[in-house]
């Protein structure tokens, strides 16, 4: 899948709130329908984020894994 973010995290090296605390602030920031992508090292992040996206009612579009980094694509619905 081909997708192209409208904004990008970094959340590498960052533990358990941190990731979903950045995709938070950064979704905030942003309009409806933009894609935020975030990338993170923490495993726990996996189900974090696929958990908030659910509570949220965010898209998890996808989720892709490089080796030791989690990639995430996420749509701003609200």
């Amino acid at each position: 899948m081909d997708i192209t973010p409208d904004q990008t995290v970094d959340a590498s090296d960052l533990a358990c709130p941190m990731p979903v605390i950045k995709t938070k602030q950064a979704l905030d920031e942003m309009k409806v329908g933009e894609v935020l992508k975030m990338i993170s090292t923490d495993p726990g992040s996996v189900s974090d984020i696929k958990a908030w996206t659910a509570k949220t009612g965010h898209e998890l579009i996808s989720r892709e894994e490089y080796g030791d980094r989690y990639v995430f694509y996420i749509r701003k619905t609200k």
